[in-house]
């Protein structure tokens, strides 16, 4: 009979199987004989003290059998004379809406208004490098949406690991490694999700889905509160179910239930700036260690702070990372942070955001469903022009931020097209400006080493989740039109890759239980 047991791991041990199969056995009480292998089930790294990796394993002894799961892709069927489901984006929570139409005989048709992740590249180098912005294709828009280009975080408030199995294993069928499977804080990084995106697409096709590129929604038609076309810029596709997953960015999709008078309401979401440290500061208030031990992964950390009731917290934190121009539109300017699998970049960045919820802004003079949404706009512009209209973002050294004065020169940094120094401490707003200092202040108090000049302060981070929610129902549906599925972060309902994979999934649970295809 198989035992589950706790062993700790020191650094340099968590790989050598040898070390981990003695300590197994001891801790099993079974001979090493008769210790026929194990089973990693969960893998966290404690670095309270002197860091170590603590794991639950399980022991398997000569008597245990070991049955593979079966693969969830020999669930899937042949689609290609089923019943048709409109998907509207290949994020997240489109592909995974689309794999789990598979499992129930639907056929999943997919528009997206950007490029695959093959050309999607020399639109990320546009604007890298030259400061164009394509707005149908960047680093919000197109396959894989914003989680392509990403840190690939698999981060999930949901306190059951068997809620996200199924998802974490459709990636490591399509590519990712298992480590993500039993680490407590997996990722896959952005060097590696573009092919593992490429291999779920051509999952979907050869199974007799349809992925189309370049198709941007323009309107919907609907009679008698029933779902009847799509339109894409002039063509008109027949449908009466669709899945709506357009991602937190799809700004016009907003702007078309408020012109045709849809339902969609404001929500609360956050904005602030990206801090920078060098990774070697972060590493050593984690670890106590500089450099830190080489079997070590770059540090991390999740900051939190109050200020007059309001939450101050860090967000999409990338260790070893690189802070990167999100603008989907000419004009704005927007920064955002990614990983690659390695986690080897020489600097580590968070977004430093402020909750903003919809009593905050009418304080501040916007009014009306889209307030969230003319907020984002208006301090995004505000940064473009700052930054002398271009994507350089607009920076300062994080003491001078909070002492009040100018920065007259920068540090290395990770960012691309590259910073000019600005006084954020003056051109943020108030309602901003005033919980990012004080919550910099706390933390500068609490993590000795976190306040420091090598540290900047990058503006803007504004598009951590949507800043709208499109309603439905209690059958997923939009309470006003019968066979819309509102779905995933554009509609309000996920905030990263798990949570909107998670919500693709449910919304098609939804459709095929109200359709009883």
């Amino acid at each position: 009979m198989s035992k589950i047991v706790e062993i700790t791991l020191l650094p340099v041990e968590h790989e050598d199987e040898g070390a981990i199969r003695r300590k197994v056995s001891k801790k099993a009480k079974i001979a090493h004989e008769d210790l026929v292998g194990y089973r990693i089930l969960k893998r966290s790294l404690d670095a309270r003290k002197r860091p170590v990796y603590r794991c639950r394993v399980e022991a398997l002894t000569r008597d245990d059998q070991i049955a593979e799961e079966l693969l969830i892709a020999t669930r899937y069927q042949d689609v290609r004379k089923a019943p048709p489901i409109h998907i509207i984006g290949a994020g997240p929570a489109g592909y995974f809406a689309a794999l789990e139409c598979l499992e129930h005989g639907l056929k999943p048709i997919i528009f997206d208004r950007g490029k695959d992740v093959r050309n999607r590249r020399f639109d990320l180098r546009a604007i890298q490098q030259q400061g164009i912005v394509d707005p149908d294709s960047n680093y919000c828009f197109g396959e894989g949406g914003a989680g392509t280009y990403s840190d690939g975080k698999l981060y999930t408030r949901l306190k059951k690991r068997r809620h996200i199995e199924k998802m974490l294993k459709i990636l490591v069928e399509h590519g990712a490694k298992a480590d993500i499977l039993i680490d407590a804080h997996p990722h896959i990084g952005s060097n590696k999700l573009p092919p593992i995106i490429t291999n779920i697409r051509h999952t979907i096709e050869r199974y007799g889905g349809e992925v189309h590129f370049g198709h941007q929604l323009t309107d919907l038609h609907i009679e008698n509160q029933q779902l009847r076309a799509l339109d894409f810029k002039g063509l008109k596709i027949p449908s009466n179910l669709c899945v709506l997953a357009t991602g937190h960015s799809a700004r016009d999709v907003y702007r078309l239930f408020l012109r045709r008078g849809w339902q969609i309401e404001p929500k609360p979401f956050a904005m602030g700036v990206r801090i920078e440290h060098p990774q070697a500061i972060i590493d050593e208030i984690q670890y106590s260690q500089r450099p830190r031990e080489a079997q070590l992964p770059a540090a991390s950390y999740t900051l939190k702070a109050s200020h007059k009731e309001r939450s101050i917290f860090s967000f999409c934190m990338c260790p070893g990372g690189l802070i990167v121009p999100a603008a989907t539109a000419p004009g704005e300017l927007v920064v955002n942070g990614m990983s690659p699998s390695r986690r080897d970049s020489a600097f580590a960045n968070s977004g430093f955001v402020v909750q903003i919820d919809p009593s905050l802004l009418a304080q501040n003079g916007y009014e009306g469903v889209m307030a969230g949404l003319e907020a984002q706009q208006e301090v995004e512009q505000h940064m473009f022009l700052l930054a002398g209209k271009t994507q350089k973002a607009p920076a300062q050294r994080l003491t001078d931020f909070m002492r009040g004065s100018a920065s007259t020169t920068l540090p290395k940094h990770s960012y691309i097209p590259g910073l000019t120094a600005a006084r954020l401490d003056v051109e943020l707003p108030p309602y901003l400006r005033e919980p990012i200092t004080e919550g910099i202040r706390q933390l500068g108090n609490r993590i000795p080493g976190f306040l420091t000049s090598e540290a900047i302060a990058v503006g803007i981070e504004s598009r951590t989740s949507a800043p709208m929610t499109i309603p439905r129902t209690a059958t997923m549906q939009h309470p006003q039109i019968d066979g819309l599925y509102p779905c995933g972060e554009g509609a309000g309902y996920a905030g990263g890759i798990v949570s909107a994979a998670l919500d693709g999934q449910r919304v098609i649970q939804a459709l095929y239980q109200n359709t009883g295809s």
